[in-house]
């Protein structure tokens, strides 16, 4: 769908313009308010003669104008006629502020919105909302947004696409926020969520993307978006509703949109580098920071420069907190600082490098020139408290002492990050942002939002896999298959599954045992059957004829006198499993997004602390790698305590060939359990595989 005629009109025509409070004055309003050249802005009511001293129209028809864009402000009812005589004046993007549609739930509702859909594409109407506030293209100065907020200059890099028009006017009001763009999509049941994302991903002007978004409704353009975002290594923020049962039902009942799964959207956007925070705060403070620096961290290895020791302390403590890297010192780096530092100062990383330099500009620069060429430092962020109201002249230097380092151009970005969230200095703050140093949120948030920042430096560090298995259709009447045949299926694509036979008399399991002479697992062989030890189903280190067959009918006559009607094949005959490092991997089905591999430590890892990692399929040992990293449980794997550690590769290739199995039957697959599985210090062993799927 175009949106040049939605985003960029040339010619806008206000229906419903008013001079009261409201959509239609407000609208007005923010017109006048900003945007210079008014000769192809024409307001329309039919019962007025101006609006704001300037002439008004009775109709759109009798404009002598073709109209790119109209924002239309009045009542429901009222849209398709508008749509239609704006059809006829080359109107090619509408506005649609008006509520009644499907977000109130009611059959009338529906069908409104069922039609405004049909007329959009019998127009070629691309349709902002319904049920908006509109938007702003800060570098056309295309203003069609309803709420008024302060008169301030906004042009920047941020491209805002929300489901809310209140969470748009917000992150207008924060005074360091600067746009490209400012949607307000509303219902977004014509142009969607994902076709204003897209148009951003493309946009020239637009550094960062910052979405707020309630739900997904289409996945595959979603998916498209972030392939484009990550392959063009531009920044995506995502806020997401969803993570609780009560958020859901908030987001149903606001936008009529349904939160997926929240854990798997969660892994698709790991997979192609997004970033999701978890208030508007975050969205605000990352976005920001984002679009305001020059570049982007050689390396997540940061440093912080501070004035005090109390500072330095909170700055590690909160660091550790959030798992940021910072690295000790180049000795060369020492050996500066200890000359530009006061005595009684001791170089660390983070550093304490007292207040004293901070009145002195080159002083200043000098030390902060040091600390950003030390070779295993990233990024730079100082220390310090900027107040609306200066006392202490410390900033002034500094800020000369900062922009002497920023003009230098070390390749390495800089930030400001407060201690307190006091009201910021408005002119320092521009002053910082002119040179493209962002001024953060205190600790708790600046280091939460840099660790973010770290996890998106190291995305690009690792080949990755840009598709994404979406599936097509549901499988249709999936079923359980045994587990032998769960295996069979498994080897195919490289998981390694041990001999194994399915004995269907007591001779055939005698024979076995005889030739494989080691200890013998013996499980209940049934697709009806998947807790075999429930019925009795399941005899461990059997080993010798006699043991073989009092075990066979064992098992044969519990099963049969727990679960008569059940399906038998025989009994599924397997050498006995040495003990390793038990893990589980599994795959679930999203109806959105695909097979979920997730991998995790078995036992009361999986059971209690839910400690597993998920991820998209399909997926390459580098991503495969990662997800073992990102578990807490990991220095299992690793030789914890003296014991020899894990065939890593190994895991890693089974990973693989699980996720490429379930990528390759997408609309098959509903899920895989392996549990448990083994790894050692030499390959891997699948001790028991379950697989529901469409035959």
């Amino acid at each position: 769908m175009d949106l040049t005629k939605l985003l960029k009109p040339k010619s806008v025509a206000v229906v419903g313009a008013s001079e009261k409070e409201g959509f239609g004055g407000d609208t007005c309003r923010n017109i006048l308010a900003y945007k210079e050249d008014l000769s192809r802005v024409y307001f329309v009511h039919p019962k007025r003669e101006t609006v704001f001293d300037r002439p008004c129209y009775k109709s759109v028809s009798d404009i002598d104008d073709t109209i790119d864009l109209m924002i239309i402000c009045t009542a429901q009812k009222t849209v398709i006629p508008l749509l239609e005589e704006g059809a006829k004046k080359g109107c090619g993007g509408a506005v649609v502020y008006a509520s009644g549609y499907g977000e109130i739930g009611t059959d009338e509702g529906r069908q409104n919105e069922k039609e405004l859909k049909e007329a959009a594409e019998r127009l070629g109407i691309a349709i902002m909302g319904p049920n908006c506030a509109g938007f702003v293209n800060y570098i056309d100065q295309a203003f069609a947004f309803a709420f008024i907020s302060e008169e301030r200059e906004r042009t920047g890099k941020v491209g805002v696409v929300s489901q809310s028009g209140q969470l748009c006017l917000s992150m207008m009001e924060d005074p360091g926020m600067r746009f490209s763009y400012s949607i307000s999509a509303g219902n977004a049941k014509i142009v969607q969520m994902e076709d204003y994302m897209d148009f951003l991903v493309d946009d020239e002007n637009t550094k960062v993307l910052a979405v707020y978004i309630e739900g997904v409704k289409n996945p595959s353009k979603f998916i498209q978006v972030l392939q484009k975002a990550a392959q063009k290594k531009k920044p995506v923020v995502v806020l997401k509703v969803g993570k609780s049962a009560k958020s859901q039902q908030i987001a149903a009942s606001h936008t009529g949109s349904l939160s997926g799964s929240d854990k798997s959207f969660d892994a698709m956007l790991k997979k192609f580098g997004a970033i999701r925070v978890d208030d508007l705060e975050e969205l605000i403070a990352m976005s920001m920071m984002l679009s305001t620096l020059p570049c982007m961290p050689t390396k997540a290895a940061f440093s912080t420069m501070c004035l005090s020791g109390g500072e330095t302390a909170i700055t590690a403590d909160v660091a550790s907190l959030n798992e940021l890297h910072y690295p000790n010192f180049a000795p060369e780096t020492l050996q500066k600082l200890k000359e530009q530092l006061p005595s009684y100062a001791t170089p660390n990383n983070p550093l304490d490098m007292t207040a004293s330099l901070s009145y002195d500009a080159d002083l200043y620069a000098g030390a902060l020139r040091t600390v950003i060429d030390d070779p295993n430092v990233g990024m730079v962020i100082i220390g310090y408290t900027l107040l609306y109201k200066i006392a202490d002249p410390a900033i002034h230097y500094m800020f000369e002492g900062i922009k002497k380092v920023s003009e230098e151009n070390h390749g390495k970005p800089i930030v400001m990050m407060p201690f307190a969230e006091n009201t910021r200095n408005p002119e320092y703050q521009k002053k910082l942002f002119d040179i493209g140093v962002p001024v953060l949120p205190p600790p708790v948030y600046a280091l939460k939002l840099l660790k973010y920042l770290s996890d998106y430096v190291e995305y690009f560090e690792r080949e990755r896999t840009f598709e994404l298995a979406t599936p097509e259709k549901s499988p249709e009447n999936p079923v359980a298959l045994s587990e032998f045949e769960s295996k069979q299926l498994l080897a195919k694509y490289n998981v390694p599954i041990q001999a194994e036979i399915i004995a269907k008399t007591v001779e055939e399991a005698v024979a076995f045992a005889k030739e494989q002479n080691v200890p013998l697992a013996m499980k209940i062989e049934s697709a009806d059957i998947l807790h075999k030890s429930d019925v009795g189903g399941v005899k461990l280190n059997i080993s010798g004829e006699d043991a073989v067959r009092e075990a066979y009918e064992t098992i044969m006559m519990c099963v049969k006198e727990k679960k008569p009607e059940a399906n038998i094949n025989g009994i599924l005959m397997a050498p006995m499993m040495k003990k390793g490092v038990e893990m589980i991997i599994g795959v679930n089905n999203d109806p959105q997004f695909g097979p979920m591999v997730m991998v995790g430590m078995g036992g009361v890892f999986v059971e209690l602390f839910k400690d597993v990692a998920l991820y998209p399929a399909p997926l390459n040992k580098a991503e495969a790698m990662e997800m073992l990293k990102s578990l807490k449980s990991f220095k299992l794997l690793t030789g914890y305590r003296g014991s020899e550690p894990c065939d890593l590769d190994a895991l890693c290739d089974t990973i693989v060939g699980i996720a490429d199995f379930a990528a390759q039957n997408k609309d098959k697959l509903k899920e895989l359990d392996i549990n448990p599985l083994f790894v050692y210090p030499e390959g891997v062993g699948v001790a028991d595989a379950l697989i529901v799927m469409e035959k």
